[in-house]
């Protein structure tokens, strides 16, 4: 095998036995970004972190999208998030609701990049491809691009993931009673139990963080790869934060705005940072200064 062959590889499902490897070489940071989490799969990776000895001195870092739909859908376990998060003490958990990219990152040592959620059929049931990296210089490239992202998202502890659990259990009793019968009021039941768990998500999005201060490290983020016109940052914003980017209606909670306001604040965001010299406009598109 060529050095080449070695810095780049295909992953093919199954592709359990290279989550092992790439589980195998983290010293100090295991990085993993998927929308989708199951116990089983997670315990995979538990496994392997015992065999070394490193369940108690890696940081464990999990970005996800929690919304209850996934939870409901089977696809999302919040028990197994909550267990694995007190069985890990350095466990950090992010909900951020845009999540599509199924990552994983081993240190600067090792990235994974490939369509297979953290879950069985992810791992070995679908069929799945991918690219393992093994270039220290990409690998480090993965990493930033990924915590840059994360940090546009929102922390959520163990008991508030394990509060979030038992409020699913309430959900999927309405659900199935919404399922069974055509009668509004359990219809309604569901619905409004639905909008409170959302709600719940989006106080955790309200905390520590201003409606300001997300747009303006969402714009940097994004300025950060390349000139964009508002035209094309407004949809870019969008797409990062549905929940605060709702054009249906508008809610303040804790003093953070979620809703159709939202282009005012990207826009008084903007104003912000090209006062500060972050930024910068020609007329047509906006610059980061950094990168300009």
């Amino acid at each position: 095998m060529t050095a080449d062959a070695q810095l780049v590889s295909l992953v093919r499902s199954p592709w359990t036995e290279t989550l092992e490897r790439l589980v195998s070489l983290v010293d100090e940071n295991l990085l993993m970004v998927s929308p989708f989490i199951k116990r089983s799969a997670m315990e995979r990776v538990l496994k392997e972190l015992d065999r070394r000895g490193r369940r108690a001195s890696v940081r464990l870092g999990l970005v996800t999208d929690l919304r209850p739909e996934s939870a409901l859908a089977g696809s999302m376990d919040l028990d197994a998030i909550a267990d694995i998060g007190r069985s890990v003490p350095g466990f950090e958990l992010t909900h951020l609701p845009s999540v599509h990219a199924k990552v994983y990152v081993a240190d600067c040592r090792m990235a994974v990049i490939t369509s297979g959620n953290l879950t069985d059929p992810g791992l070995r049931g679908n069929v799945e491809y991918g690219v393992a990296l093994a270039e220290v210089g990409i690998v480090k490239e993965v990493r930033s691009d990924l915590e840059s992202y994360a940090s546009l998202g929102a922390k959520v502890s163990i008991d508030d993931v394990a509060a979030l659990s038992a409020e699913m259990k309430d959900l999927k009793v309405l659900f199935q009673a919404a399922e069974r019968s055509i009668r509004d009021q359990a219809r309604r039941a569901f619905r409004d139990k639905l909008a409170s768990t959302n709600l719940r998500l989006l106080r955790h999005r309200a905390k520590g963080k201003t409606t300001h201060a997300i747009f303006s490290d969402t714009l940097r983020f994004l300025l950060a790869k390349g000139p964009l016109r508002t035209d094309d940052l407004h949809p870019l914003v969008q797409l990062l934060h549905p929940d605060l980017c709702d054009d249906s209606t508008d809610r303040v909670i804790d003093g953070v705005h979620f809703g159709k306001k939202w282009k005012h604040y990207v826009r008084n965001a903007q104003q912000y940072l090209k006062r500060h010299g972050e930024i910068q406009f020609d007329g047509e598109r906006w610059t980061s200064v950094s990168h300009s």
